[in-house]
């Protein structure tokens, strides 16, 4: 189309340019004819002369705007060109990833016993697995650019990921939840002994951003969030669970530092027995898993002891937490721990050891936090925990937790008991004291493959019986103070893709209340889910 405004334009420069010059032809072969004719036809000279000039001006100033646009389109032709080269040499790495993918090198041929044999099976059962999932991953990342991005007001990458979860269950007994229970409770006059039901309602949503580096650290932030936050009053409102918030952190990280800040879970009890039969709290919460989403500042440091061996120093404040629910709807009133005007601090030390590819962490935490309970009654809340993560040959693995502390129901410890009282609460006579507890986890799992996995896991959370008989009540949300529980677990995980998990799995809690016979629940969970 331009090429041909071009030509245009030329000839009907030419053709103006002949209709003028021909008079003036005319007239020069007319000159010798008189004076008054040669006068007269030198004023026609000039002026046709002035009018060639003004028509060669015009067609300068054209031939200007001609090569402006023609330098215009050589450099858009070349950043075509640059583009496409560019494409080009994405392309042909796309390639050579999918042909390395799909032409492993081939096996070196042993001599093995049969033990070594079946293990060397295992794992290029285990490798086909991860071969044809990375395939996968890799024609996705091949069709990455005509996918539709998350679109964010900053200029830096957004990614949406979360987890569409379906629970459905069968209690025998009765529970303190239904659809993700930690205490066996009494039955009420109005129970049948056992219920059944689902519920999507632990589904998870998470945002994490990736920003610019500053001062040398890579910042970035995330935000998580469920759907167990309550339920609207309204007909079947089981089954409209309110959005919750969940964590929510903005990171800082060098190259052997970090500096966290948000809400976060526990740093020095970091560890959870594994199911996704109760993901809107951590498993076995109450049953000696520590656990709580905690507002913190958190900085971490990594040292290198040796090729296979470090260790990490974390060390924070948190605020202070004591499990007493809100008074208020809206309202926001300070907690028994935020009361005394100063955070709680928590530290952790943990040693990493990789033996045979695998890594072997033990770790030791501590936890401080001053409350004021009102007419200047302070206790002092305070817990050690220890950690182990060890892998058991290459299928089998062992975790655990344990903790001893006082006060501490805002940590999950105590059964969420924290401060016991003897009188009237609100009587300043009346002292407060901490209650002192223990607990711990321990699980075995049992990776078959790389898609299947078997847990088993048992925990008991102990407050102190002798403090609740000596002081005589109890700050709790329950009617009654709880003197034990214990939960034992078993399920399995399959992931017949990356993106899809399915569990069945079985707990049994024992739940026991001062001075009263144990109340005991059954329950088996079906799970399906599916990860974006």
């Amino acid at each position: 189309m331009r090429g041909t405004d071009w030509g245009k334009a030329i000839l009907w420069v030419c053709a103006l340019a002949a209709a003028i010059l021909a008079p003036s032809k005319k007239a020069w072969a007319q000159a010798p004819a008189g004076d008054t004719a040669g006068s007269s036809q030198e004023g026609t000279q000039k002026t046709n002369v002035d009018a060639v000039g003004e028509l060669l001006r015009q067609l300068q100033s054209q031939v200007q705007q001609l090569n402006d646009q023609v330098k215009r389109l050589k450099e858009q032709q070349e950043s075509a060109q640059a583009e496409s080269a560019e494409l080009r040499k994405e392309l042909d790495a796309t390639k050579s990833r999918l042909l390395a993918l799909s032409n492993p090198p081939a096996p070196v041929t042993t001599v093995q016993t049969a033990p070594a044999r079946a293990a060397s099976q295992t794992t290029v059962e285990e490798r086909l697995s991860k071969l044809e999932e990375n395939q996968q991953m890799a024609y996705a990342e091949a069709a990455e650019q005509s996918q539709t991005k998350v679109e964010s007001s900053s200029k830096y990458r957004v990614r949406l990921s979360g987890m569409v979860l379906l629970n459905t269950y069968v209690d025998r007994g009765s529970v303190d939840n239904q659809d993700f229970p930690e205490l066996a409770m009494p039955q009420s006059a109005l129970s049948s002994g056992g219920s059944f039901g689902g519920s999507v309602r632990q589904s998870q949503i998470e945002l994490q951003g990736f920003g610019p580096t500053i001062g040398g650290a890579r910042t970035s932030a995330q935000v998580q969030f469920d759907f167990a936050g309550g339920f609207p009053q309204v007909p079947n409102g089981v089954s409209f669970g309110m959005m919750r918030l969940r964590t929510g952190t903005v990171r800082f990280d060098w190259d052997n530092t970090s500096v966290i800040a948000g809400q976060d879970s526990l740093f020095l009890a970091p560890l959870s027995p594994t199911s996704i039969a109760t993901l809107a709290v951590p498993a076995f919460s109450y049953s000696g898993n520590l656990w709580s989403w905690t507002p913190q500042i958190r900085v971490e440091h990594r040292f290198t002891v040796s090729d296979n061996a470090s260790l990490s120093l974390q060390g924070g404040i948190l605020d202070s937490l004591t499990s007493d629910t809100p008074y208020s709807d809206y309202y926001r009133y300070p907690t028994w721990g935020e009361n005394s005007g100063q955070p709680a601090y928590a530290t952790r030390l943990a040693w990493t050891q990789t033996v045979q590819g695998q890594k072997i962490v033990a770790g030791v935490g501590g936890y401080y936090s001053r409350q004021n309970w009102g007419y200047g009654r302070s206790i002092d809340g305070w817990a050690g925990t220890l950690d182990l993560t060890m892998p058991l040959g290459s299928h089998f693995e062992f975790t655990g937790q344990f903790y001893r502390g006082r006060a501490v129901g805002g940590l999950g410890g105590g059964i969420g008991q924290t401060g016991l009282w003897s009188g009237a609460f609100t009587n300043p006579e009346t002292e407060v004291y901490g209650l002192d507890s223990m607990g711990g986890w321990a699980q075995l799992k049992y990776k078959a493959t790389s898609k299947l996995q078997f847990n088993g896991a048992f925990g008991l959370d102990n407050p102190f019986a002798g403090d609740f008989r000596e002081y005589g009540g109890s700050q709790t949300y329950f009617p009654t103070p709880l003197s034990k529980n214990q939960s034992a677990m078993g399920n399995f995980l399959f992931h017949p893709k990356s993106d899809i998990v399915l569990s069945l799995e079985y707990r049994h809690l024992k739940t026991y209340a001062l001075d009263s016979n144990a109340q005991t629940a059954n329950i088996v969970d079906l799970s399906v889910g599916y990860f974006f």
